[in-house]
């Protein structure tokens, strides 16, 4: 989870205004898309903002580029899309292609945070004060979509994310489609539920996905369409709809409603690392469990997802007694 949260890509800084798409912006050279320009109302880094849909430096349905640009491709409910968004002067200027177009564009101010508040954050101790003093443009994004971030979950359910992170790419490259749009090289729009549901046996084998993954993604596709309705549910209802499916469990819904709905207090239990990091941070206990993670985060209720983001910001971690291992995210099912 550390290493998710962690990841940042190109840095970009807007602070709210007037916003009027200059002439200076520019436009792909091939397949101009629908546009649209939006103006936050406070700062906002599309690296912390968007950071956690991005699934590994290698991931196909991401991409942070030289320009300072953020490409992402969605699965949307009216179809694939592809999107760009780049920041500029006091605004944020986004450009869409493919059938989901219109519908990623409508959904650009959430998926920047513009649902959440950040001024409902009060911090109560000086490292999450300074994290925050730190990092004034991070907001939480709601993507509106569940699959997207519900699959490369339960992808990462006990093993190492950069066995995961190796599972998607290779699935999304070998069974999704390729980008609408001028997009970056080798960047896919994830599969179809069908699509998913179809893949053999061997390619879950090859892409190193065992048996118990790939059925819980194939119980989830099944009902995609009832789990896609959850993003329309309060994030605890939604939690309950994903925990119906066998094998998704509280590790694995928090992860999925943190991206889906910009969740601000379904707080990951079930982890390897971060009971241990949130307790070293606050309470200098590099060894607090689940329960004692959230006693600690309890006077953030309503926040607390929010303070733990801004715990694995600060960098503030415990020193490790042994030579470093492999990350393990664990999903408690």
């Amino acid at each position: 989870m550390a290493g998710r949260f962690a990841q940042r890509p190109t840095r970009t800084t807007v602070r709210g205004g007037h916003v009027a798409v200059p002439p200076g912006v520019p436009r792909q050279a091939t397949g101009p898309g629908r546009v649209r320009a939006w103006a936050p109302d406070g700062p906002l880094d599309l690296g912390l903002v968007l950071g956690p849909l991005r699934r590994g430096p290698g991931d196909p349905t991401f991409r942070a580029t030289p320009d300072g640009s953020v490409w992402r491709t969605s699965l949307t409910p009216a179809g694939p899309g592809t999107l760009r968004v780049c920041a500029y002067g006091g605004g944020v200027r986004g450009e869409a292609w493919g059938p989901g177009a219109e519908w990623l564009l409508e959904g650009l101010p959430e998926l920047l945070g513009a649902a959440d508040d950040p001024s409902a954050f009060v911090p109560r101790h000086r490292l999450l004060a300074s994290a925050r003093h730190r990092r004034p443009g991070l907001r939480l994004t709601r993507s509106g979509l569940v699959l997207e971030s519900l699959i490369p979950s339960i992808l990462e359910q006990k093993v190492t994310t950069d066995e995961a992170y190796r599972a998607w790419r290779l699935l999304v490259r070998k069974y999704g489609e390729p980008a609408p749009g001028p997009a970056p090289a080798r960047m896919y729009v994830m599969p179809e539920p069908r699509t998913w549901a179809l893949i053999p046996s061997w390619e879950w084998h090859r892409a190193g996905v065992d048996n118990k993954r790939a059925s819980t993604i194939l119980r989830a596709v099944r009902v995609a369409a009832r789990l896609e309705q959850a993003v329309g549910m309060e994030p605890g209802a939604a939690r309950a709809r994903l925990e119906l499916v066998p094998g998704v469990g509280p590790w694995t819904s928090a992860e999925t409603v943190q991206r889906s709905h910009g969740a601000a207090d379904e707080v990951t239990v079930g982890d390897l690392h971060l009971p241990g990091i949130v307790g070293w941070a606050l309470a200098g206990d590099r060894d607090a469990d689940d329960t004692a993670m959230l006693e600690l985060l309890e006077p953030y209720a309503g926040q607390r997802h929010r303070a733990a983001r801004l715990i694995l910001l600060s960098g503030r971690v415990p020193a490790r007694r042994a030579p470093k291992m492999p990350r393990w995210d664990i999903g408690r099912l």
